[in-house]
C-alpha cells in the first residue's frame, strides 16, 4: 500500500524513510533542499506535484520525520500528528530552548561539568533550520481512525524514543502492518531519549514507559513494520524481543556498576562507553539515566542527593 522513499538527512543516523499513499505523505523528512528534490522526483514519478498532496501524518516531532511538513502545509496539505507533537511542531524553537534550558542544569545534577552540560546542550541548535515549525490541522490520540486510499488507518500512541508518539496500523493483503516512525528498527536499538518534565512537574521516565509499550505492542499481531529507517522489519515479535532482550542486559551492566558504590549517572555513561565525543552525550546520558530509572522503579537502586548531584546506590 504504501511506498517507502529514502530522504537524504545531515544527521548521523542517515536517510529517513518517507512514505506514500496517493495523496498521503508520512513523515517526509527534514526541511533541506537535496531533500525536497527527492520528494519532488519521486512525486513526479507518480505524475503527482507537492500541490496534490492531501494529508501529512507525522508518526513523531523529531527534525528528520516533520521538518518538511510545512512546505506540504502551505500548499494546502492537512497535518495530522499527536497532541503532544502537534505543541512541540507549533514552535520547534522554543521546544529547543526548553529543552536546552533544562538539560543544562540536568547533566550538570548528573555529575558533567557545567562547561560541558552547556555545550552539549547548544548543539542542537544546528537543527533548526531543518525542522520548520508547522500548524497541526487534526490532532490524532489513540483510537483515532484516518483514511488513506479507501483503507482505514487505526492510531496507537506508543512511548519511548519521542514525545507525543503515534503508529498507525493497517490490515493490507490479509497481513496487519503498522507505520511505527523509529520506535522499532530493524538493526538499530532504537535512542530512549530523555524528556523535559510535563505539566506535573515531574520528568518522564522514559526507559520504563518504553519497554511496557514495547511489551503491549509485541501482542497487537501485527505481520509487518515500516520503520523510520532502514528496511522494514518483517517479524515483529522477534525483534521486539530482541530488543527487550538488549534493554535488559544493560540495565544488568548498569546494575553492576552500580554496586561498586555510589555512582552518578555521568559514572554509568562513562563506564558504558568510555568517553564520548560531545555530539554523543545526549544518547549517552539518556540510555545511562534510562537504565538507572529501571532499576528504580524495580527497588533495586536509590536515588539521593550529594553535593547537587544524583547519586545512586544498590538498595
Amino acid at each position: 500500500m504504501f511506498t517507502r522513499v529514502s530522504i537524504p538527512t545531515p544527521f548521523q543516523v542517515g536517510a529517513v524513510n518517507a512514505y506514500i499513499a496517493r495523496r498521503t505523505l508520512v513523515d517526509p523528512g527534514p526541511d533541506s533542499e537535496e531533500a525536497w528534490s527527492r520528494l519532488v522526483e519521486t512525486l513526479e514519478a507518480r505524475e503527482l506535484s507537492p500541490g496534490d498532496i492531501e494529508q501529512v501524518l507525522v508518526t513523531h516531532p523529531h527534525p528528520d520525520h516533520f521538518g518538511m511538513a510545512n512546505r506540504f502545509a502551505e500548499r494546502g496539505a492537512r497535518v495530522l500528528a499527536s497532541g503532544p507533537a502537534a505543541e512541540i511542531m507549533t514552535d520547534f524553537a522554543a521546544q529547543l530552548h526548553a529543552e536546552q534550558s533544562y538539560f543544562a542544569d540536568f547533566f550538570e545534577r548528573c555529575g558533567v561539568s557545567r562547561e560541558t552540560a552547556e555545550t552539549v546542550t547548544q548543539l542542537p541548535e544546528a537543527f533548526l533550520p531543518y525542522a520548520q515549525s508547522v500548524d497541526t490541522d487534526r490532532v490524532l490520540d489513540a483510537g483515532d481512525a484516518v483514511t488513506v486510499d479507501d483503507t482505514e488507518l487505526t492510531v496507537d500512541t506508543v512511548d519511548g524514543h519521542a514525545a507525543g508518539e503515534i503508529i498507525f496500523s493497517y490490515d493490507s493483503q490479509g497481513h496487519r502492518e503498522a507505520l511505527v516512525g523509529d520506535n522499532v528498527l530493524g538493526d538499530i536499538t532504537p535512542n530512549p531519549f530523555l524528556q523535559i518534565p510535563d505539566d506535573s512537574g515531574t520528568r518522564p521516565r522514559v526507559l520504563p514507559a518504553f519497554n511496557d509499550s514495547l511489551r503491549w505492542l509485541r501482542e497487537q499481531g501485527h505481520d509487518r513494520f515500516l520503520t523510520g529507517h532502514r528496511e522494514p522489519v518483517e517479524s515483529p515479535q522477534e525483534r521486539i524481543d530482541d530488543i527487550l532482550a538488549e534493554h535488559d542486559q544493560r540495565t544488568a551492566e548498569v546494575a553492576d556498576i552500580v554496586s561498586g558504590g555510589a555512582t552518578t549517572p555521568s559514572d554509568v555513561m562513562t563506564a558504558l562507553f568510555g568517553d564520548l565525543p560531545a555530539t554523543e552525550y545526549f544518547a549517552g546520558m539518556s540510555e545511562a539515566v534510562g537504565h538507572l530509572d529501571v532499576l528504580e522503579a524495580t527497588g533495586r537502586v536509590e536515588n539521593r542527593e550529594s553535593g547537587g548531584v544524583f547519586v545512586y546506590e544498590s538498595a
